[in-house]
């Protein structure tokens, strides 16, 4: 006796106002449903009483073959496009069922997402643009014979888990990336080791934890003969999860009221049995799961968690968020931009760009950029208009989730509220700590701000003053929910979207506070921008550049402020960068002339920083009136023979220098001299610092002999004073190296370049002058392969190399005064 295969479950998606069009083709599918080949389904079969949502539900997760009908209604309609088409298209990718577009009237269809499928009638022509219609439909229903017959020829997909599988959600069609974590937990997972049989997956809320554990499940399906799910955000969940669990399996135990005996019963369960997977979902209480893991097994155990303590559970990996390229392709799929299997190439190059600067914007995390995805294309503001509204209402939309969403309904907002709560209930240490963090720049927030500064952070965190045991519980309460990352450098880390929900939550007058307490603890901890604490430098100029801005935009003006504004100006001045330090310096003097008054010795340090910065630019002409002001305020307000009346003096006379107004120059270097010898002593570094100015001057002037005399001295003050291998000495062995060198006393030179070559190599000091003058002394010498390599090393890849044998000589920059350093 034949066998008949059993009929293909059909299910038709349509615009009510292709009512007509779609009753035609129902009459020319009756032929295929009266030989029992199919059984069709539409919502008019709909009956009275029934719930239309639920029922579409049901027949369109259950066809084997979806028909949509497309038109430009259709096209319109968000419940057909939106909702109907993207399940269809999702279960087309999971090969659990067949689509096919059928064209029933002319309609745009570039860049839809069905656009990759194969639609009907013949070459997608329009039903209603053929001459005859029942041509078409005749045509239409060939087509959809052919694919009929093609599934009955296909044998059902074997699978092992149709008895007890109990996995909540469909498999995401979506998921993008993650590669590197499935392969690590199947590592994991199969390693010899009893420990490694369990494995978990840590991180922030929406950072993609389940998604990634639920595509574990599918991709690694046919490994087991059993897949249980439990989702074990608390103690009643999880029971309830597994006494449904235990029904599945047919446990004695199963209708047992004591939980208890149910656990016991899967425990032994799981301990008889192998090829099993078991999946806690959310365990973010580990001590509440480790009651119902069994001691020995052969199976696998995979857990999701916000904490980032594992004890000897389970080996943990951590998902951080996506990358950008990772982030805009799934953006772009989400938001139905790209379709299922396209590329990120597919997308323009403006698209491209927009979804990048989206997935930067939400930090990459996942549940943000699905939120995001599912706005665009629910409201088709597109993705321009949607970073315009996230950059004016970020909290709105972090606050706003997609219809329809079964797999994670909260928002982003909403996914972080309860770990805030529970933060707040237990630790306001804590609480406070993650409030600061909300401020600074999301990555290498020094630690030692909460530690060595902590007086000045307000009173709840005056504890950790006195013990750092309390710094340290607060950290390990903010890692349970990953809240914060705790990183090796002794710097915390956090995501930028938690940034913004905790800080939007702050009432605007309680944020300037904080935004004060941060810039007062932190400005003492900032280190003088010298060469010697230059990497140090570099490690917080980042969060001193973050708290710049704050500064400006909030309108701070107290001293604390003043001087990281100063301090973030004077390192982008010694970077070279003096578009930057201009405005800054600007702003220094003009909140010092406000706040402390145009005469105040505070003011003539911000003039002489600004006139530096202008003499740097070889703006003279605005660096003068500056400078002069300045020396005439601290000639009234301290003495003329104070130290900071040198600086300005020294500062000064340099400018003249370069001006090439040496007379002028002169006599206020040996003023300047004069002062640093009886105010400071005759060996102090900053009468040094003179000297060499001054010895610059007569080098300029052509005057060797009266350079000598200073440069030695210069030298010797450093030597003892600051030691042989400082970055100052060296200074003083390249320019008295060159006086030599313009003098031809080669033998005296060489050693003396060599050696300050060597200090400014250890220093990390700037090498290109030590290297000119070798050079130019090797040429001299005749050492012509020596001074070429010297000469390349100065200028890498120039074209347009002047003749060495017409270059100069260099001396080392003139130094300006004390007074560039926060007070």
């Amino acid at each position: 006796m034949s066998v008949h295969p059993s009929p293909i479950e059909l299910f038709i998606s349509y615009a009510h106002k292709d009512e007509v069009l779609k009753e035609e083709l129902v009459k020319y599918l009756k032929n295929l449903q009266q030989q029992g080949i199919i059984t069709g389904w539409h919502d008019r079969l709909i009956r009275p009483g029934q719930n239309w949502s639920i029922e579409i539900d049901i027949h369109l997760n259950s066809a084997s073959l979806i028909l949509l009908l497309i038109s430009i209604d259709f096209m319109a309609s968000q419940y057909c496009y939106g909702i109907e088409m993207r399940r269809a298209l999702e279960r087309n990718a999971n090969g659990n069922a067949r689509v096919i577009p059928i064209i029933l009237r002319p309609t745009d269809l570039k860049g839809a997402p069905f656009a990759h499928l194969q639609a009907l009638p013949q070459n997608a022509k329009p039903i209603t643009s053929w001459a005859q219609q029942d041509e078409a439909f005749v045509n239409t229903i060939a087509g959809i014979r052919a694919v009929i017959e093609e599934l009955q020829e296909i044998p059902p997909q074997r699978t092992n888990l149709s008895s007890i599988n109990n996995l909540p959600f469909e498999r995401n069609y979506l998921f993008t990336g993650r590669e590197e974590i499935l392969q690590d937990i199947y590592t994991s997972l199969h390693t010899d080791q009893f420990t490694a049989l369990t494995q978990m997956i840590s991180g922030l809320g929406g950072i993609g934890k389940t998604q990634t554990a639920l595509e574990y499940a599918y991709r690694y399906q046919d490994e087991y003969d059993s897949i249980f799910w439990v989702t074990a955000e608390t103690y009643e969940r999880t029971l309830s999860d597994l006494n449904a669990i235990a029904h599945r399996l047919h446990l004695p135990e199963q209708d047992q009221r004591d939980g208890t005996a149910v656990v016991n019963s899967i425990k032994s369960w799981l301990q008889t049995h192998t090829r099993w997977l078991l999946i806690l979902d959310n365990a973010d209480d580990v001590t509440l799961i480790t009651n119902i893991l069994p001691i020995r097994h052969q199976g696998h155990i995979l857990m999701t968690t916000r904490s980032h303590i594992t004890g000897r559970v389970a080996h943990r990996t951590e998902i951080k968020q996506m990358e950008l390229e990772q982030g805009a392709l799934f953006l772009l799929k989400r938001a139905m931009t790209l379709n299922i299997n396209d590329t990120l190439k597919e997308a323009s190059q403006e698209e491209q760009r927009l979804a990048r600067a989206i997935t930067d914007e939400l930090g990459g995390l996942p549940l943000a950029l699905d939120q995001a995805g599912a706005y665009i294309e629910e409201t088709r503001c597109g993705l321009q208009g949607y970073l315009t509204l996230y950059q004016q209402r970020n909290l709105d939309l972090l606050n706003h989730r997609g219809k329809l969403i079964a797999d994670h309904p909260n928002p982003v907002a909403t996914t972080w509220s309860l770990s805030f709560e529970k933060v707040q209930q237990n630790n306001p240490i804590a609480t406070e700590i993650l409030h600061l963090c909300a401020f600074f720049d999301a990555d290498a927030i020094p630690e030692e701000l909460f530690t060595i500064s902590a007086a000045k952070l307000g009173p709840i965190l005056k504890p950790l003053i006195r013990a750092s045991w309390h710094f340290d519980q607060a950290i390990s309460d903010l890692l349970d929910y990953s809240l914060v990352i705790r990183n090796a450098n002794h710097t915390l880390s956090m995501h930028r979207l938690v940034q913004v929900i905790v800080r939007e939550n702050i009432r605007k007058s309680d944020q300037k506070k904080y935004i004060e307490r941060i810039i007062k603890a932190f400005a003492p901890l900032l280190p003088p921008p010298e060469q010697a604490h230059w990497q140090k430098c570099l490690f917080f100029f980042p969060q001193a550049l973050h708290c710049t801005n704050l500064i400006l935009k909030w309108h701070i003006t107290f001293t604390e402020a003043n001087i990281m504004l100063r301090w973030v100006a004077l390192i982008f001045n010694r970077q070279a960068q003096y578009h930057l330090a201009e405005p800054l310096f600007q702003q220094v003097l003009t909140i010092t002339e406000q706040t402390l008054g145009s005469d105040h010795l505070d003011t003539a340090s911000a003039l002489n920083n600004l006139a530096e910065l202008y003499r740097y630019q070889g703006k003279y002409h605005l660096a003068e009136p500056l400078l002069q002001r300045a020396l005439s305020i601290d000639e009234q307000s301290l003495s003329p023979d104070h130290p900071d009346t040198a600086s300005t003096l020294n500062n000064l006379a340099n400018l003249y220098r370069y001006q090439g107004k040496f007379d002028l120059a002169e006599p206020l270097f040996q003023r300047a001299l004069s002062i640093d010898e009886q105010a400071l002593g005759p060996d102090h570094p900053h009468t040094a610092s003179t000297l060499n100015n001054l010895a610059n001057l007569y080098l300029s002037q052509g005057n060797f002999d009266l350079a000598e005399s200073p440069l030695l001295r210069a030298l010797s003050i450093r030597e003892q004073t600051l030691g042989p291998n400082n970055s100052a000495t060296g200074s003083s062995l390249n320019n008295l190296g060159l006086l030599y060198l313009k003098q031809n006393k080669f033998n005296l030179a060489e050693p003396l370049l060599q050696r300050a070559l060597s200090i400014h190599e250890q220093t990390l000091s700037s090498t290109a002058t030590n290297l000119h003058n070798l050079a130019v002394l090797y040429l001299n010498q005749n050492k012509f392969d020596l001074a070429e390599s010297l000469f390349q090393s100065t200028q890498p890849g120039s074209d347009n190399q002047k003749n060495p044998i017409n270059q100069q000589s260099n001396f080392t920059p003139p130094e300006s005064g004390k007074r560039d350093e926060p007070q």
